[in-house]
């Protein structure tokens, strides 16, 4: 059973977040990171219950004939949770990125000036079927001082009351009221629609998902928007790239976990290193599974690959299909990266250090990687503990957004009596 058992409205539950927000901004580092231990503690006490009730949304996702990407995203597992309780434990390790002085200066006049890091205050979070996020999200607000109001998808509904309840619970023995973490459980699309516009009561909305959901809330939303993006991410594979490092990264890349918005959809080779190592990559290829939609010239090699459409070259898949395009040089590259990419993550295979410098000054992205995975555009392997997402604008926070994103700036004023 829910703990919340009053019905409440959207704007209730938002208004009770903005109240809480203001206790939460008033409490010790230490405080918040009491209560981010005993969340983690209390998940994985509860491990039984959360995958109960995930099992409860997987069955009904079968039923309605979701793919595999889809409930792969959905899934909970022993581990899932056990990775996510510790990502809390990460949160509570880093530094509070709220009451930092980021500069100070005394004027001619003697008014010392002083801007300061403080709590955005309330914070919309729009999300799809990753459970994971209601806890990461949660972890990562509470740490900022922030109170949240988490509206998930409906495919999770089941999973995300059944966490929200256990870290409800968790809440009532820590500093932190447990008002600061409301859960929209109404699946109605007015739900969604009321927290675009309650500028008064939500200070920041966070979307997180697909592509449909990401341009609903921008394009609605009178609340700001910290946009997260889909991920396009490319792969080029240089003339001057070793072939154990690049087919290395490819599948790593795109069969690690191909329904994550860091998994690359496009691999981009150059037309020598094609030659040169054909038969290295088909291998590979048929290894692992991954069906290519080429360019005529990627048909040409690559047997069983299907021709690419227009769409191809913008479809995130988040499966084990790849689009291929062979390309002269490293301009053909970044010309189409720049014409299909989702500012994500894009990645460059070379040792060539001027081509890889070229690459990664002129590709307009928010992570850009050499002789590396994208899969690591992630707030936990980039050591921020926990990530909220991933934002592909360029106001306020770019790439994956951690603690630092979820605080504004305070200008703090100390005179003697001075006048203008």
């Amino acid at each position: 059973m829910f703990i919340n058992k009053e019905k409440l409205t959207v704007e209730d539950q938002a208004i009770l977040a903005k109240k809480a927000a203001k206790q939460t901004g008033l409490l010790s580092t230490e405080e918040k990171n009491k209560a981010l231990l005993k969340l983690a503690d209390m998940l994985e006490a509860h491990t039984e219950f959360i995958l109960a009730e995930n099992k409860t949304d997987l069955l009904t996702g079968r039923e309605q004939g979701v793919d595999e990407a889809f409930l792969d995203r959905l899934a909970l597992t022993r581990k899932r949770i056990v990775d996510f309780s510790n990502g809390l434990r990460e949160v509570a390790k880093l530094e509070d990125p709220t009451g930092k002085i980021l500069s100070s200066s005394i004027l001619p006049n003697g008014l010392k000036v002083e801007k300061v890091s403080v709590p955005l205050g309330v914070i919309g979070m729009i999300y799809e079927a990753r459970p994971n996020v209601t806890v990461d999200a949660t972890g990562l607000a509470l740490k900022a001082g922030n109170a949240i109001v988490l509206k998930g998808g409906s495919s999770a509904l089941h999973s995300n009351k059944a966490i929200v309840e256990v870290m409800h619970k968790a809440l009532t023995e820590t500093k932190v009221p447990k008002e600061a973490v409301q859960f929209i459980e109404s699946t109605n699309r007015e739900a969604a629609q009321q927290l675009f516009t309650m500028k008064e009561h939500i200070d920041v909305l966070i979307p997180r998902g697909g592509g449909s959901l990401i341009r609903s809330v921008v394009n609605n939303a009178t609340v700001p928007v910290l946009e997260t993006g889909v991920g396009n991410c490319h792969l080029y594979i240089d003339e001057e790239a070793d072939s154990a490092k690049a087919l290395a990264i490819l599948v790593n890349a795109k069969t690690e976990r191909p329904a994550v918005c860091n998994a690359i959809e496009t691999v981009i080779i150059h037309r020598e290193w094609l030659t040169k190592y054909k038969d290295e990559l088909i291998k590979t290829l048929f290894k692992h599974s991954i069906t290519v939609h080429g360019d005529p010239s990627a048909l040409s090699i690559i047997p069983d690959a299907l021709p690419a459409e227009e769409g191809d070259w913008a479809n995130e898949y988040l499966s084990l299909d790849i689009a291929m395009k062979v390309v002269d040089n490293v301009e053909e590259a970044i010309e189409h990266i720049e014409k299909y990419g989702t500012k994500h993550s894009e990645a460059i295979i070379t040792e060539n250090k001027e081509t890889a410098q070229y690459f990664m000054k002129q590709v307009d992205a928010s992570a850009l990687y050499h002789n590396a995975s994208t899969r690591f555009t992630d707030g936990g392997a980039l050591g921020f503990g926990a990530e909220i997402g991933i934002s592909t604008q360029k106001l306020h926070a770019r790439g994956p957004m951690g603690l630092p994103a979820l605080t504004t700036i305070k200008y703090l004023m100390v005179g003697n009596g001075q006048t203008r």
